[in-house]
């Protein structure tokens, strides 16, 4: 009886080992299928979007640039999507692990909202002021962008581009003059700023042309012959293809595009715009907020941020109301010292500098990619705003805080220190560098890209300056509030103008009174809005939900909170919608409690 028993133990023993086994031999085959998956989409991808690979890093695409504007490319994408949606929902997602559930989770977020994205007709503005093609694809010309000038196919790769390029913008001309048609068009404020930025590519001065900059740059260990020959294929490319291309573009744009710009400034007078703009929003906030509700917590929060306004103005000594303040600090020459591009520069890094030993307070992972301040380039400079862009995944390309300075005599240091935050460290160049460096994320999820997680951390970055050792400066500390109130503006204003009616000028006032930016500043930004419906309100909405996150977290651990591991929390999964990040941080407080 004893020996049956034994045997029965025995046998049970080893079917569950073996069931274990078996469970076993199927994960690891789910998850290398569904790596797989992933794969082929970021693979996939690159070969659809090729600029973001060249971004990345990734140079085999360099010379292709497929038209996103014809109705084949759209097709082509909508079936993209929709066959990786029905790959994803092959796996189960008890049969995957914490990364690998996140992960479907948002690959499946992204293609919903690209799919939605795609009813509507955003082809038919390809270019404005602020965010198109034409303006990335500037910026790479220069020779000193993304794309690499260190071999003689890589100069050749860039010439095969550029002819895809000059197709885009054929095509972009073909599609603005369908949409003078159907209603779609740009208002007239944004049709003149794009003007002369198209007509400082028409310049018959070759040598001096943007897009013959990467000749002056020829290595020297180039032979001759090919010296020679790419010497004559760019001075071809420039004179014959790229200034005759904007010279049409330009003469379009400055007439009967021009006659026929809206007057209206926000998307809602556009066919489908009240739908688009709420699509819009949850693209940026990644939420299902409402246009009311987004501009309901905007009024309350500039509401706020004033009162903080008002202790600093006391706090300095000012006599007056908020707004004369506003002006005093906008024309305060003390707060614009400089007389030389340069010295905007050698500030940004010697805030850089005095930071550092209070970075090991509240990081604990810091990025290996290099990292440099420079000036924006001439020809975008006088439209653009400060702004990041990203190192690539190798580490060989360095982030770079791209700093505008049209005239170093009026700028105005105000806002430096935040500026700086955001930006450059711990704001972009950190969230960024630190996902692109990380080894167990897969390929797709390190160049993905939400605005309301990516801004709404750097917005929140801007918070610790007292914690880094800046705001010393009382000014400084209210251009961080400056900051913050300007995003705090930006989700009245943008609803406001989108959704309730509200005009160009009547969102230029609204600013106007409740911040301290200059009045070209603020027609710049409001401008920026217009062209890009909802970005806008992607800081705010992010920063508020990371900030109840961190406050959520100290009270619910106490003694176990740890900020450098909050921080670590937050910026360990890359960019992720708000709601996929509020449940790792709710699962990580549960985890560390018990």
């Amino acid at each position: 009886m004893k020996k049956i028993v034994l045997f029965s133990l025995v046998l049970a023993f080893t079917f569950t080992s073996c069931k274990k086994d078996v469970e076993k031999i199927d994960k690891e085959a789910t998850s290398i299928a569904f790596n797989e998956l992933l794969k082929n989409f970021n693979e996939e991808s690159y070969k659809l979007f090729p600029l973001n690979a060249t971004f990345a890093g990734d140079n085999r695409f360099n010379d292709q640039l497929p038209n996103d504007l014809t109705d084949e490319f759209k097709e082509k994408l909508s079936s993209f999507y929709q066959s990786t949606k029905n790959s994803l929902a092959a796996f189960k997602d008890e049969d995957l692990s914490d990364s690998e559930k996140m992960s479907k989770a948002v690959l499946n977020w992204d293609c919903d909202i690209n799919i939605a994205r795609l009813g509507f007709r955003e082809d038919l503005t390809p270019i404005n002021q602020m965010w198109t093609m034409n303006l990335s694809f500037g910026q790479l010309a220069s020779g000193a962008g993304a794309q690499p000038f260190e071999t003689v196919e890589d100069y050749k790769n860039w010439l095969k581009r550029v002819d895809s390029y000059l197709d885009w913008l054929n095509s972009a001309e073909e599609r603005m003059r369908e949409g003078i048609k159907l209603g779609h068009v740009l208002p007239k404020s944004l049709i003149k700023k794009v003007i002369p930025q198209l007509a400082s590519q028409t310049g018959d001065n070759v040598e001096e042309h943007l897009f013959y900059q990467p000749i002056k740059n020829l290595p020297d260990n180039f032979s001759d012959e090919d010296k020679v020959a790419l010497t004559k294929s760019y001075k071809d490319m420039v004179q014959n293809k790229i200034v005759p291309t904007y010279k049409k573009l330009h003469q379009f744009m400055s007439t009967e595009y021009l006659d026929s710009g809206r007057a209206s400034s926000g998307i809602a007078d556009t066919p489908k715009g009240k739908e688009y703009y709420d699509h819009q929003i949850k693209t940026y906030t990644t939420t299902d907020m409402t246009a009311e509700q987004v501009h309901q917590l905007g009024l309350k929060e500039v509401a706020r941020i004033r009162a903080e306004m008002e202790k600093v103005k006391n706090e300095v000594g000012f006599k007056g109301d908020l707004k004369a303040f506003f002006d005093h600090v906008r024309e305060n020459e003390e707060l614009m010292p400089f007389t030389d591009a340069q010295q905007v520069i050698d500030n940004f890094n010697s805030i850089h500098k005095k930071m550092i030993p209070q970075v090991e307070k509240l990081f604990d992972l810091k990025p290996q990619t290099p990292f440099e301040v420079r000036r924006t380039e001439a020809f975008r400079e006088a439209s653009a705003s400060a702004e990041y862009n990203p190192g690539s995944i190798d580490g060989t390309r360095p982030g770079i805080f791209y700093a505008p300075v049209p005239d170093a005599s009026k700028y105005n240091v105000l806002q430096d220190e935040a500026l700086f935050l955001h930006e450059a460290i711990p704001g972009h160049h950190y969230q960024i560098s630190l996902t692109q460096e990380n080894k167990d994320l897969p390929d797709f999820r390190k160049t993905l890209w939400y605005s309301a997680y990516g801004e709404g951390w750097a917005l929140y970055t801007e918070s610790l300056g007292k914690e880094l050792g800046l705001y010393t400066d009382p000014y400084q500390y209210f251009g961080m509030l400056s900051m913050e109130m300007h995003r705090a503006i930006r989700l009245v204003v943008d609803t406001g103008m989108h959704a309730m009616g509200w005009s160009r000028e009547k969102a230029i006032q609204y600013s106007l009174d409740n911040e301290a930016e200059s009045e070209a500043s603020i027609t710049r930004e409001i401008e920026r809005y217009m062209a890009n419906p909802g970005q806008a309100l992607s800081y705010k909405i992010g920063q508020l939900k990371i900030q109840e996150l961190r406050a959520k977290a100290t009270k619910e651990l106490g003694d176990k909170f740890d900020i450098k591991e909050f921080h670590n929390q937050v910026l360990e999964t890359g960019c992720i919608p708000l709601q996929l990040l509020e449940n790792k941080i709710d699962k990580w407080i549960s985890e560390t409690k018990s």
